[in-house]
């Protein structure tokens, strides 16, 4: 928003805030001893005050900070209100009044003072009540403008207040809501008109389409603003911020005209002044600290909004400090908010979600800035409250990055209609990328199966497939269609594609919540009216895509159990790789101690002194069999070869694990699942090298002692190996 656009809305605003104002201190006059109506009247002039001196009106910031003070002193109790009291804060406002018109007309103010109401308001502040006072009398009626009173006479005279008009939005809600209904209509009667033979009902048809789609997109336009008018508040809000805790700040901001719809921007006006105050206060380093750490003495935050997949993308990043999650986990043992055994399982993503927690704080001291546990919680449960998702992303000394993902508006979206079984679903329209169709036997012989998982090698890389009916349990279709068909969509970070019976059009549906008893539902995001006035059921892709194990829930269960931590000791569930052990046992080591999952050639492991090793990923990656590992007790002489099932030519099943900040390979027989169990029945080991047998997924399983083994199988790590890699992808 541009210079002109600011002001043009400062004399709005200030307009009809000073209307209001007057009506105010007039009742206030009847009603002295209102409490509610005394804060009201102090708010807004307050508000004038600021924004004028911001914009740098001199005369208004003046004029409105004298009468602030006035009435600061009338609320607490120091002077009493009196006619001539009254009489003074309405001369306030008409010279306040006389300025805005000047502004309007002329671009700037008067340029005279008016230094006899300012004496006066200075004596009114400086008596605090002792000694009576009164007004000027009203200045003359001037016969004619002169060079510095703008000419407002005349019948073309309107000001820039009269040229708009505020609408509550609740009204703008009960439009949004008559379109709607006025969409469903449209929808039903061009499906209705679809079905017969008459040409004066189709062109009926198509303008009700086309009014319809006019109506709709003028009103949707009514409640769209630029998020630039949160934003214009920021760079003193920074400034300020900065002074107070001597720092020096400097904020960038691009994309300050991406609209969003008005409801919206009110969601998450106080979720960004949240971000701005704690990068302020706790990721900006003080000037002294960055320059020791060879950074520029000022810090910066940046701030970018831009549109992507029918969504809108904020991105509030400071390099400043970053977020240490040792820390976090320390500040929360400390608060009891975790206990000690939990915090130890918890990975680093689970760490950083704690600042989301109510009561949370790393600060030592509460300031007037922060420290009192307040903000983050506000963040993210008004995100999400809106559809929306929080993501951080955080290295320490670097940085840290807010990622928002909010949508343009809650009411009417583009939606793809889907059948799978006799159910109709809608796919919204931002998760689509594209539609695939393969076509009779040839189609299906492109569908490869890798461990178990169907996948589609789409333009050379692999697509994983999930089929809609087996995810939501609908059933297979009556007739089997000749070809496959396969929505391409869009989860996160993740594509996959989403196999369906039958792909059918599109349409602008109208979004209904969903009951209470059916919110629990992840797969759904809510319900819609179709055309012939059936109810359909709108997907949540990401809902989809986690019952189908495509993208990872480690955020989910990272703020799970962060809730049970709060709640207090209740039953845990884990995250266990399973694979089969010598002999046919059955064998189980905790997921997050899991790097990757590799299959590797034979001809790929060497030996290096009588260590086995292989070529890996830059470096080089210690190997331990785990069956000679465990066998080692009941052998005299330690085998130096592969077992004979790993001979040449033969591909073999690698746990990549890592132990003490280092990666070792365990040579398993068989990859089997990752299962999510609490393990609480449990068993002494039989043998060494297990922590202890458990009932996971059912079945009885040994736990592996990954330093046991890594002992037993005497590994030395004296190769540099590359670091770890994101755990999510272990369970693709």
């Amino acid at each position: 928003m541009d210079e002109p656009d600011i002001i043009r809305e400062f004399l709005i605003e200030s307009s009809e805030n000073l209307a209001q104002l007057e009506q105010e201190i007039v009742q206030l006059e009847k009603d002295p001893k209102n409490p509610d109506l005394l804060g009201s009247i102090f708010r807004t002039i307050h508000t004038v005050k600021g924004t004028g001196g911001m914009l740098a009106f001199s005369g208004i910031e003046r004029v409105a900070h004298l009468c602030e003070n006035l009435l600061s002193q009338l609320r607490n109790g120091l002077i009493e209100l009196t006619p001539a009291l009254v009489s003074i804060v309405l001369e306030s406002v008409d010279a306040i009044k006389a300025e805005l018109s000047a502004i309007e007309a002329t671009g700037a103010e008067r340029g005279t003072s008016p230094d006899d109401l300012l004496a006066r308001l200075k004596a009114v502040n400086e008596a605090k009540g002792k000694a009576p006072f009164a007004s000027a009398p009203p200045p003359a009626t001037k016969s004619g403008p002169t060079a510095k009173d703008p000419d407002t006479s005349g019948s073309t005279a309107r000001t820039v207040s009269d040229s708009s008009i505020r609408v509550d939005v609740s009204l703008l809600d009960r439009l949004m809501n008559l379109v709607g209904e006025l969409v469903l209509a449209r929808n039903q009667i061009i499906q209705f008109g679809a079905l017969r033979e008459d040409s004066a009902l189709h062109a009926s048809a198509q303008r009700l389409d086309l009014i319809t789609t006019e109506l709709q997109g003028g009103v949707t336009k009514t409640r769209m603003q630029p998020i630039g008018v949160v934003w214009d508040k920021f760079p003193r809000l920074v400034r300020d911020l900065a002074a107070a805790s001597g720092k020096s700040i400097q904020i960038e901001m691009d994309g300050a005209d991406t609209e969003l719809d008005k409801t919206i921007i009110e969601s998450i006006k106080d979720p960004l002044t949240h971000l701005i105050r704690n990068s302020c206060d706790h990721g900006i380093e003080m000037p002294a600290d960055r320059t020791k750490a060879g950074k520029r003495a000022q810090g910066t935050i940046s701030l970018r909004g831009y549109h992507e997949g029918g969504q809108v993308n904020i991105e509030i990043h400071d390099d400043g400090a970053g977020i240490s999650p040792q820390r976090l986990k320390e500040k929360a043992l400390q608060k009891g908010l975790l206990r000690s055994e939990q915090a130890e399982r918890m990975s680093e993503r689970e760490l950083l979600d704690l600042i989301f927690l109510p009561g949370f704080s790393t600060a030592d001291k509460v300031t007037n800035i922060s420290g009192r546990g307040v903000g983050m919680d506000v963040v993210k449960t008004n995100i999400e409250r809106i559809g929306g998702t929080v993501d951080l992303l955080s290295q320490t000394g670097q940085g840290t990055t807010f990622k928002l993902k909010i949508p343009l508006t809650l009411a009417i979206i583009p939606g793809l209609v889907v059948t799978s079984g006799i159910e109709r679903f809608v796919i919204p329209q931002v998760s689509l990328v594209e539609l695939i169709a393969l076509q009779g036997e040839t189609g299906r012989s492109l569908i490869e199966s890798v461990h178990g998982t169907p996948m589609y090698r789409r333009r050379g890389k692999l697509l994983p497939l999930v089929y809609l009916n087996h995810v939501l349990g609908t059933g297979e279709c009556d007739t089997p269609a000749e070809s496959i068909s396969i929505v391409v969509l869009q989860a996160e970070d993740r594509q996959f594609g989403l196999v369906v019976d039958r792909i059918n059009d599109t349409q602008e549906i109208v979004v209904k919540p969903l009951g209470k008893h059916l919110k629990g539902l992840n797969c759904y995001a809510g319900a819609c009216i179709m055309g012939d006035g059936s109810v359909a059921l709108i997907l949540d892709v990401t809902g989809v895509a986690q019952r189908a194990s495509v993208i990872s829930e480690d955020r989910t269960r990272g703020r799970e159990k962060i809730a049970e931590a709060v709640a207090g000791p209740r039953e845990e569930k884990h995250s266990f790789l399973l694979f089969a052990g010598p002999d046919g046992s059955r064998m189980a080591v905790p997921l997050d101690l899991v790097a990757r999952l590799e299959e590797l050639p034979s001809a790929q492991m060497e030996k290096s002194g009588t260590q086995w090793v292989a070529q890996y990923r830059g470096g080089i990656l210690p190997i331990v069999h785990l069956r000679q590992a465990l066998q080692e007790r009941r052998v005299k002489k330690r085998s130096e070869a592969m077992p004979p099932d790993h001979a040449a030519g033969t591909t073999l099943q690698v746990v990549v694990c890592t132990h003490e900040g280092r990666q070792v390979g365990l040579l398993v027989e068989q990859i089997l699942d990752i299962v999510e169990e609490s393990a609480e029945l449990r068993y002494p080991a039989s043998r060494e090298g297990i922590l202890y047998s458990a009932v996971i997924n059912g079945k009885v399983t040994e736990l592996v002692d990954v330093a046991a083994v890594l002992r037993m199988g005497k590994v030395k790590f004296s190769h540099q190996i590359q670091p770890a890699e994101d755990r999510a992808q272990v369970a693709h």
